[in-house]
């Protein structure tokens, strides 16, 4: 019944999520114009559209606080609007799905969009795009909490909004569905996959309308070495994971660092924004968004000395700025860093083993997928990514594997992923592990019990109170029996509790099993998964169900209780822990010598 009416409500919130794609285009449009707006004024004293890399500024000293003041803004924002505009904004939209029925509040939507125009307008060394996924997902929420909709339509249509809203920003409609799935929905629906794609693919062809249909990265034709660099980028891949294991403790230690300060966390942003504008002073690039120097990494524009200079500059000034709290994205100055630390690679390697004749392009660009993608637990995500980025289907199989490898790094040291840990140091925890059900594999047939105790409707509860106290193990071994009437077809189900109330109304036990139990139960097939069975049990709060014949209703087939439920779960640990011995152990122990 629940499946046909989601398959019913389906076109409804294929609609809505329509109308979230196009409405996330023009968002982040909004969101991109509000950006050059204000850093165009207060670093080139202009009222321009027209993109100027804050890295060419000429403010001089004044640098150093620029990024101060926005600081101060933000932190006025965050104090006196919505404390949900700190962050770098997925972990926000993962908590709204997660813990809070995919609610996310009208002023989120307004106000996180400002904040991350003055955090980024004043220098900040952030992205757009973790906002604008959260801007995205926020309007998917207020259209869900606006129409009466259930929590898992909600999740569907804050899903897609951030999808749209990545799609939009990059021109990665697929890159932009796996990481909804990944992480928001956890889960893999069609319910929820089908208006993910359509919000995705039109909020990609609005992009095409409004913004044009050029990338956000130019990058050139790339030489992947494949297979003989295969090696080279498994190593890269290690480092990457080190990297986002690096990146990631530090960020939450900074945190830390400023909830020890003893004045107001107002001014957190303020201290922060000095720290970033002393770096900023000397390594200018830091400053912004940074996708020009992305670009210029990806076509491997500059010299080793540079990258290494961006690498742990742009790192320290996200870590002090964005660990401050101020208002912010980690994608693309993540992407930065991890094609500062490729690019660096392949200079490195070819320098010390010019065999190895490494692209820099390419390192550049799996390792900017790799150390992102690790780090939020999101690997397939941006293996897509990078493949779409550059529409070159050799550069598949080094994503594959340098993300891959990152990925482990990652799992074997953190705990908790870039995304999560903030949630998890709330006491919030994300299960991002995905896996199928085992009680959608295991059906009502494989686990009941087949020969259930069967009692006549018109015995009464004294006779079946003295069998007890004789020991008829034939009714002495279940917590409920199944009640047939005169054709020997079930007619309801009595429990152990309800012989105890029957006594209380009736000491002399005279009343009938029919009477004292529950007629007309609920009942379940043997060919149903216990997914279907486990949910019509808590909704009618019965824990035994009957099994009857699907084609002969009444038939009695056996019994279904809770144990047998958590048999079925005990199998899937038993398949996660215990191993088999081995065709090699067995074949020793059978044949010493």
């Amino acid at each position: 019944m629940a499946a046909d009416s989601h398959r019913r409500r389906l076109p409804l919130i294929c609609a809505l999520a329509s109308l979230i794609g196009i409405i996330a285009a023009f968002a982040a449009y909004g969101l991109y114009s509000l950006i050059t707006l204000a850093s165009n004024a207060v670093f080139y004293h202009q009222w321009s559209l027209e993109h100027r890399d804050a890295a060419h500024h000429t403010l001089g000293l004044w640098v150093l606080v620029v990024p101060a003041m926005g600081g101060l803004l933000v932190g006025l924002m965050a104090k006196y609007g919505s404390p949900k505009i700190r962050g770098h904004g997925i972990p926000e939209a993962m908590e709204a799905v997660l813990f809070n029925r995919s609610r996310i509040a009208p002023r989120v939507a307004l106000l996180k969009p400002f904040s991350v125009a003055v955090a980024i307008g004043t220098g900040g060394p952030f992205g757009a795009e973790g906002p604008i996924i959260q801007t995205g997902g926020a309007l998917g929420s207020i259209l869900g909490q606006l129409l009466q909709l259930t929590a898992s339509e909600r999740k569907s249509l804050l899903a897609a909004g951030a999808a749209a809203g990545m799609a939009a920003t990059f021109s990665t409609p697929v890159a932009a569905v796996v990481l909804a799935i990944e992480l928001l929905l956890f889960e893999y629906k069609a319910r929820s996959f089908i208006p993910l794609v359509i919000a995705s693919v039109l909020a990609t062809a609005a992009r095409f309308v409004i913004m044009g249909r050029q990338p956000m990265f130019t990058i050139g034709a790339v030489d992947f070495s494949v297979p003989s660099g295969l090696p080279w980028y498994a190593l890269l891949g290690i480092l990457a994971g080190f990297l986002a294991v690096g990146f990631s403790r530090a960020l939450y230690w900074i945190e830390d660092q400023f909830e020890r300060l003893p004045f107001d966390e107002m001014w957190w942003p303020v201290l922060g924004g000095l720290g970033l504008g002393v770096i900023a002073y000397y390594v200018p690039r830091v400053l912004g968004v940074g996708y020009g120097t992305i670009s210029d990494i990806l076509n491997a524009r500059l010299a080793l000395g540079l990258l290494a200079v961006i690498l742990v500059a742009k790192a320290l000034a996200l870590l002090v700025s964005l660990g401050s709290g101020t208002s912010g994205g980690l994608l693309a100055p993540l992407f930065t860093v991890g094609a500062a630390l490729g690019g660096l690679f392949a200079g490195v390697v070819n320098h010390l083993w010019p065999a190895a004749a490494l692209s820099p392009n390419a390192c550049a660009l799996v390792a900017m997928a790799a150390v992102f993608g690790s780090a939020a637990r999101a690997p397939f995500t941006f293996i897509i990514f990078g493949f779409e980025l550059t529409r070159d289907y050799n550069s598949i199989l080094p994503l594959m594997l340098v993300v891959a490898v990152a990925h482990g790094v990652t799992i074997f040291f953190m705990r908790h992923s870039i995304m999560t840990e903030k949630l998890a140091r709330r006491g919030l925890k994300v299960h991002q592990d995905y896996e199928v059900d085992v009680l959608q594999q295991i059906s009502v047939g494989q686990v009941m019990e087949p020969n259930p105790v069967i009692v006549p409707g018109h015995m009464t509860v004294a006779e079946i109170a003295r069998r007890i106290a004789d020991g008829d193990q034939q009714i002495t071994r279940r917590q409920a029996m199944l009640v047939t009437d005169g054709d020997g077809l079930l007619a309801g189900i009595l429990t152990r509790g309800d012989l105890v109330k029957a006594f209380e109304r009736d000491a002399s036990g005279s009343m009938t099993a029919l009477e004292a139990g529950t007629a007309h139960p609920q009942v379940a097939y043997e060919d149903e998964p216990l997914s279907w069975v486990l949910p019509r049990m808590l909704h009618h709060k019965c824990g035994r169900l009957p099994v009857v014949d699907r084609g002969h209703p009444g038939k009695i087939r056996g019994y279904l209780g809770r144990a047998a439920i958590i048999e079925a779960r005990l199998h899937r640990l038993a398949e996660d822990h215990v191993c088999d011995p081995g065709w090699l152990k067995t074949t020793l122990r059978t044949n010493p010598r």
